[in-house]
């Protein structure tokens, strides 16, 4: 499943790169936030499958503007999507593990900086962002806190066995990439496997509801509802 095929607001180029660091064998980059005080908890902030764009971006400077250290790695080598075919070709084009490899790579970037006081990480992310949240934090232990918003799981659905995270899930009741019905059977597969059970938040709304850059599908009250627990979610999670 994917995001639906509208366009998403563009600048044709990944959105501010700032940091180079080592993952996944390779040179990865991204956009890194710091908070106003210089140092704080860290946070992954994670693509939809348009990219690395200025909405993500903006998501981790509103992460950075809440206290946290925010880190967007940029999953696509530097290429943004101009619409959804595309934007689904670079999707299929990047494998689940290879993906969650990526990630774990930027998860080393951030505990390793030292204006991050936390030695675990929350992950927040979208879409395909979403998805991978769950994949990493079943297969990363030090994700302490799970955060997918309308989260399209790619494969089949990981093994949660190993799962350490919290999980706070925001879901639109009008989704038709991810049907609520479905949201049953994966709170019960993470429950029965790990022990934790998700928080999945359902509201009246669209798949990409958060996305402000897509007025179509954007939903303020949705919005302003979500980001706030997931704030409070983070900095209870991650609290020293």
């Amino acid at each position: 499943m994917a995001d639906t095929p509208r366009t998403p607001r563009s600048t044709g180029r990944p959105a501010h790169q700032n940091i180079t660091f080592e993952s996944g064998g390779g040179t990865a980059h991204g956009y890194l936030a710091l908070p106003a005080s210089g140092q704080g908890p860290g946070v992954i902030v994670i693509q939809e499958w348009w990219g690395l764009t200025d909405h993500i971006a903006d998501v981790a400077d509103r992460l950075a503007a809440e206290g946290f250290v925010a880190l967007a790695p940029d999953l696509y080598g530097g290429n943004v999507a101009h619409d959804s075919q595309e934007a689904f070709r670079m999707m299929r084009e990047l494998p689940v593990e290879r993906g969650v490899e990526l990630l774990s790579g930027a998860v080393d970037c951030l505990l390793a900086l030292p204006q991050v006081t936390t030695d675990t990480v929350g992950a927040v992310g979208f879409c395909m962002g979403g998805g991978f949240v769950l994949h990493l934090a079943a297969e990363d232990p030090r994700v302490s806190a799970a955060v997918p918003f309308y989260g399209v799981i790619q494969g089949a659905v990981p093994d949660f066995s190993r799962l350490k995270a919290r999980v706070l899930g925001h879901y639109g009741e009008r989704d038709e990439a991810i049907p609520p019905a479905t949201l049953d059977g994966l709170r019960a597969t993470i429950e029965a496997q790990s022990g934790i059970t998700p928080d999945f938040r359902m509201y009246p709304a669209d798949h990409a509801f958060f996305n402000d850059g897509r007025p179509e599908v954007y939903d303020e009250t949705a919005s302003r509802a979500a980001w706030a627990s997931t704030v409070d979610f983070l900095k209870s999670a991650l609290a020293p």
